[in-house]
C-alpha cells in the first residue's frame, strides 16, 4: 500500500473533517470514498486501501456527524456539499465518486448539485430507497425519533442502532469490540440519528434517469439490509449503468475484501475508460 497520509481539514464555513489520502499510480484517476451509515472511512473502506491505491488516487473522509466528521445538522445534501468543498479544496476533482450503503445517495446527489466535479460515480450496496417494508419502516422510524437536538439517546435505540449497522456486530478478531466502541463513541449521535430520518425520507426514482455520467453499480447478492432487488433496480434506473455482483452480505467490503475489490476495481476501470471517452482524451470505441 502506498504512503497513507491522515489529516483534519477545515471545510471553509462548514467545520472540520478527518481525511485518509493514499497516492495511486501517476495519473490514475482519483476515486472519493463515501462511507455508509454508523461507519468512518477507515471503518467502511480500510480493508480496501492497499488494494485500490494500487490503481486510483483515494480520498476517503469521514462524513458529517460520523467519527470525525464535520459537526452540525445532518442532511444528505449538506454530506455532498461538504465532499464539494473536500474536492475543491484538494484540487482533485473531478473524482470517481464511490459511495457505500449511506453513501450511494451522497454520491449521487454529489453530482446532482455539482456534476463538474464528478467524473462517475459508482454505487456499492446501495438503493435509491431504503425504507419500504413496514419492519425497516418502523426499526428506522424509531431511531429517528430519537433524532432531538437535547436529551440521552435511549439504549434500546443505541442496541438497534447497532444492529441495523450489521458490520460492526460481525467484526472478529481481538480488540474489536473496543475498536467498535471507540467508533461508536467518536460519533454524534444526534447526528446519526438525523440521518436514519434522512434515510428513510430519501427517494431518487424521480431524477435517477437524468444522469449523464457513467455510473456502475457493485451489488452485494446476500445482503440482508439493502436487498438485491432494490440494487439492480438502481442500476435499471440509470442509463447505460453497468453492473458488477459480489457474493456477501452488506459488511462484505471490510469482511471479505479479497471478494469485493475485485469488483470496485472493475467498476472503478469501466466508469473511469468511459468518463475518459465522453472528455474526447481517447478515440471513440470502433463499431463492430
Amino acid at each position: 500500500m502506498s504512503a497513507s497520509v491522515v489529516r483534519d481539514i477545515e471545510l471553509p464555513g462548514r467545520g472540520q473533517c478527518r481525511v485518509r489520502q493514499l497516492q495511486g499510480p501517476q495519473g490514475a484517476p482519483t476515486a472519493l470514498l463515501l462511507h455508509g451509515w454508523t461507519a468512518t472511512a477507515d471503518l467502511n473502506w480500510g480493508a480496501c486501501y492497499a488494494g485500490l491505491s494500487e490503481h486510483v488516487n483515494v480520498v476517503a473522509l469521514d462524513q458529517r456527524g460520523h467519527g470525525r466528521g464535520v459537526r452540525g445538522s445532518f442532511s444528505l445534501e449538506a454530506c455532498a456539499d461538504d465532499a464539494a468543498a473536500l474536492i475543491e479544496i484538494l484540487g482533485t476533482g473531478p473524482v470517481i465518486a464511490v459511495g457505500y450503503s449511506m453513501g450511494g445517495p451522497v454520491a449521487t446527489l454529489l453530482w446532482r448539485r455539482h456534476p463538474e466535479l464528478v467524473a462517475g460515480m459508482v454505487l456499492c450496496a446501495t438503493a435509491s430507497h431504503f425504507a419500504v417494508t413496514s419492519l425497516e419502516q418502523l426499526a428506522l422510524s424509531a431511531l429517528a425519533a430519537f433524532a432531538r437536538p437535547a436529551g440521552r439517546v435511549p439504549r434500546p435505540a443505541l442496541r438497534t442502532m447497532r444492529a441495523l449497522a450489521g458490520g460492526v456486530r460481525s467484526w472478529t478478531g481481538p480488540g474489536w469490540r473496543r475498536a467498535a466502541l471507540d467508533v461508536i463513541g467518536r460519533h454524534d449521535l444526534t447526528a446519526i440519528l438525523q440521518a436514519a430520518r434522512a434515510l428513510v425520507g430519501y427517494r431518487s426514482d424521480s431524477w435517477l434517469g437524468v444522469i449523464e455520467a457513467p455510473v456502475a453499480v457493485v451489488m452485494t447478492t446476500a445482503d440482508h439490509l439493502v436487498p438485491p432487488g432494490r440494487q439492480l433496480r438502481l442500476a435499471q434506473a440509470i442509463p447505460a449503468c453497468s453492473l458488477f455482483a459480489v457474493d456477501g452480505d452488506h459488511g462484505v467490503c471490510s469482511l471479505r475484501p479479497e471478494r469485493f475489490v475485485p469488483a470496485l476495481l472493475a467498476a472503478l476501470a469501466d466508469v473511469g475508460s468511459r468518463a475518459e471517452n465522453r472528455r474526447g482524451l481517447l478515440p471513440p470505441p470502433v463499431a463492430a
